[in-house]
């Protein structure tokens, strides 16, 4: 089984929570975010082997019951977003650095996703957005035509739904970027 990624969105704090509980009760699942977002809703992000994150997610979903705003299963989930939502990754040196910026939590990592399906590029960060705006974003490095085809496939599998707030490509990148990415 492939590794996938799952995602609900609750209008409820205290819900939020409760679903937390069930989930992880129910599969061996990692959880990988969870927060507190504005205007009182709760975000949890789970990862792990597809049948557990089906079967976790269902029990998140029963319990959320009304107050389930949104939820994804993201099948297939490429190797890298796992490990780069859950810490920077250290990368060597970088060529080109590309940066996709998301509204919210699914677009980040559906973008990643993306992303690293499409060209031969290393995920230094999945960052699923914290604080007030709750904005994701990812980082990503690379052969610089490489990377501007990663940037474009995610900027591009989140565009439709409103969720993409900026991308970049840095060709040749400066040195002293290495050290601001992945510290």
């Amino acid at each position: 089984m492939k590794p996938a990624i799952g995602f609900l969105e609750l209008s409820s704090i205290a819900k939020g929570i409760e679903a937390i509980d069930a989930m992880m009760k129910m599969a061996e699942v990692d959880l990988l975010h969870s927060q507190a977002i504005p205007r009182g809703k709760y975000v949890v992000l789970i990862g792990g082997e597809q049948a557990e994150v089906e079967q976790s997610l269902q029990a998140g979903i029963a319990v959320a019951d009304q107050t389930l705003l949104d939820y994804a299963l993201i099948p297939n989930i490429h190797e890298q977003v796992l490990p780069a939502l859950k810490s920077r990754i250290k990368v060597g040196q970088i060529e080109a650095v590309g940066v996709i910026e998301t509204r919210d939590v699914t677009a980040t990592v559906l973008a990643a996703d993306a992303a690293a399906k499409k060209a031969a590029v290393t995920l230094i960060e999945v960052f699923p957005g914290r604080g007030a705006g709750g904005k994701g974003f990812i980082t990503l490095t690379g052969e610089v035509g490489a990377v501007r085809a990663a940037v474009a496939a995610g900027a591009e599998s989140v565009k439709k739904e409103g969720a993409l707030v900026s991308s970049i490509v840095i060709p040749y990148a400066h040195k002293a970027l290495l050290q601001v990415l992945t510290q």
